[in-house]
């Protein structure tokens, strides 16, 4: 059984900087790609970046030149470096990983910016 867990939130000032990580574990192979997605209070879960198999990344426009995404190094780790954080990056942040076989999420971790 696939299990996400992510780790790294918690409560900053706007303007500063947290370093989200996410592993996965119970798959002996790598996954396809793992993703960030986030969710804020009374809003639909929207995406925030990817690492694909490649090495490619995308990010969502509000994001770009701010979060970097990157693979662990630990196999199945997904870290997201935030920097500049402003108020509405306020949210709870979910890992997602995916294979060919399935898709997973975790449970999620809140960051919560401070104007």
């Amino acid at each position: 059984q696939v299990q996400l867990v992510e780790s790294g939130g918690g409560l900053v000032q706007a303007g500063g900087s947290l370093r989200l990580s996410c592993t996965a574990s119970g798959s002996a192979f790598r996954a396809d790609s793992m993703h960030w997605y986030r969710q804020a209070l009374g809003k639909e879960r929207e995406f925030v970046a990817n690492i694909l198999s490649d090495g490619s990344t995308n990010y969502d426009y509000s994001v770009k030149g701010r979060f970097t995404i990157s693979r662990g190094d630990a196999e199945n780790t997904v870290i997201l470096q935030m920097n500049s954080l402003k108020s509405e990056d306020t949210a709870a942040y979910y890992c997602k990983a995916t294979w060919h076989w399935g898709t997973y999420w975790g449970r999620g971790t809140q960051v919560t910016v401070s104007s």
